[in-house]
């Protein structure tokens, strides 16, 4: 059987870094499972690497060809991104397990889609004020600094992945990214763990 693990959490606490240190280990033979949006690209991002960008009108055309998995619309302060999962001709679920990024909403809609034993969650946690602390980092060395969109995804996060809707879409376990290397292997471990069932 082959899986997608799908990696959550909140803003800021490391989802990019582990998920690009798990890719690295070739012993889990992971295989990129990129989302699509149409948020403007930032600094030091590639595309098809983070995301795949897209323009409005070829989010459209996804759409309208019938290609979006899932996809949550954000009215940020900038105007409506999307971000979005799109069926690839290279998808392989059946043969290749896959690892991907998303939030808890996308997370129960590809389970909805693919089916709760193919779909296999990892939540990161970290401190808040850490976390703020990242983001806030990261936004500086952008060339335009977006501010107000970090503080609104800050405050979305805590309703999003709010208590109450990690229960109620099960999502466990929750790995605490204190230690960068250990939570990696960590994750790696619970990964080879499903693998070999």
């Amino acid at each position: 059987m082959s899986y997608i693990f799908c990696l959550m959490g909140k803003s800021s606490s490391g989802k990019d870094t582990v998920y690009r240190k798990l890719l690295e280990n070739t012993q889990l033979g992971l295989h990129r499972l990129v989302t699509g949006t149409t948020r403007p690209i930032r600094e030091g991002e590639r595309d098809g690497e983070e995301y795949y960008f897209y323009t409005n009108e070829q989010f459209e055309k996804l759409r309208a060809d019938g290609k979006i998995i899932e996809c949550r619309s954000y009215d940020t302060i900038h105007g409506i991104w999307n971000y979005f999962t799109v069926v690839h001709e290279n998808l392989d679920v059946a043969h290749r397990d896959y690892l991907t990024i998303n939030t808890l909403e996308a997370y129960v809609k590809l389970r909805d889609h693919f089916g709760a034993d193919c779909l296999v969650p990892v939540y990161l946690e970290v401190d808040d004020g850490l976390r703020l602390q990242r983001a806030l980092d990261r936004e500086r060395v952008q060339v335009q600094p977006r501010y107000k969109e970090l503080c609104r995804r800050f405050l979305a996060d805590e309703e999003d992945f709010s208590a109450e809707n990690l229960e109620r879409a099960n999502i466990q376990p929750i790995f605490q990214n204190v230690v960068l290397d250990e939570t990696v292997a960590q994750v790696a471990a619970y990964i080879r763990d499903i693998q070999n069932r």
